[in-house]
């Protein structure tokens, strides 16, 4: 089986076999991704960075996912959730490959930003470099109090390449990313809450239900409305203040037009739960 066949997310178990660097298994409604290389402390090779573009892509098409849960494998050493780039591919680049391999590191962090289905990061140990910039694109972020998480890039004498240095400025403001990124020092998940970096903060074994629990939430919501909501503000986002209002706007009256929209406005009114169809 391809890993572009899109039967990968649907049913209760996930067929993960062609995929070589990553886990994918679908419970309730919520697509748990695991990053697994543990020789590597789950670090994002190339291939990695495909396979995880393909399955995000092909949630985006399955309508029996509503939430998409990224965390990392056990290593079966320290727990990581994606420890960076692989340092030892980048190594073997030149200057054009690193261009490249920098590029598509961002499409596929772009597609899982802009994904319609809300994605939840489970950070469950190591997060730095291209990890770090992986929770970063996604929607929310859980941490385990044990994780660790930066940009170490100008340690190497390198920056971020999958854009950290925008979404970390976004997340914490400019200031405080500023010294995390010319620093390269690692951070507590305590003090990652605190600067605002993660959402919320677990014991190691109470973050995976956490996350699930989260996601099946998400996932029971109106199809049409969460994927209005996502667009709303991660588009928002990166416009004005005033052309962001008329997306809103605009998000807003299209949503009124819906049959979903009708059916949670009788459902109130009649005291009853509603029923979502996605139309």
């Amino acid at each position: 089986m391809s890993p572009h066949d899109p039967e990968h997310v649907h049913g209760e178990h996930c067929d993960h076999a062609a995929f070589e660097n990553l886990e994918a298994v679908c419970d309730g409604g919520v697509l748990t991704v695991r990053i697994k290389r543990p020789s590597k402390m789950n670090a994002l090779s190339r291939d990695t960075l495909l396979e995880l573009h393909d399955v995000i892509s092909e949630a985006q098409e399955d309508d029996d996912v509503g939430a998409v849960v990224v965390t990392g494998a056990d290593t079966g050493k320290k727990p990581s959730f994606v420890a960076g780039a692989d340092i030892a591919e980048m190594a073997t680049m030149n200057v054009r490959e690193l261009r490249e391999h920098a590029r598509l590191g961002q499409e596929v962090l772009l597609g899982l930003e802009r994904s319609t289905k809300p994605t939840i990061a489970a950070i469950n140990g190591f997060a730095f470099g291209g990890g770090l910039e992986l929770a970063m694109a996604c929607h929310i972020r859980y941490a385990s109090r044990d994780a660790t998480m930066g940009q170490p890039e100008i340690n190497l004498a390198l920056i971020p390449g999958f854009a950290g240095t925008q979404r970390l400025a976004r997340l914490v403001g400019r200031g405080r990313a500023l010294e995390l990124l010319l620093a390269g020092d690692p951070i507590g998940a305590e003090e990652a809450y605190r600067i605002g970096l993660v959402n919320r903060v677990f014991e190691a074994d109470a973050l995976m239900p956490a996350a699930t629990e989260l996601a099946k939430k998400l996932a029971s919501k109106a199809p049409l409305a969460r994927a209005a909501i996502l667009e709303a503000t991660v588009r928002g986002g990166s416009l004005g203040f005033e052309d962001a209002q008329a997306v809103e706007a605009d998000l807003f009256g299209m949503m009124a037009a819906t049959a979903d929209t009708k059916e949670g406005l009788k459902a109130f009114l009649e005291k009853r739960k509603a029923e979502w169809k996605g139309q």
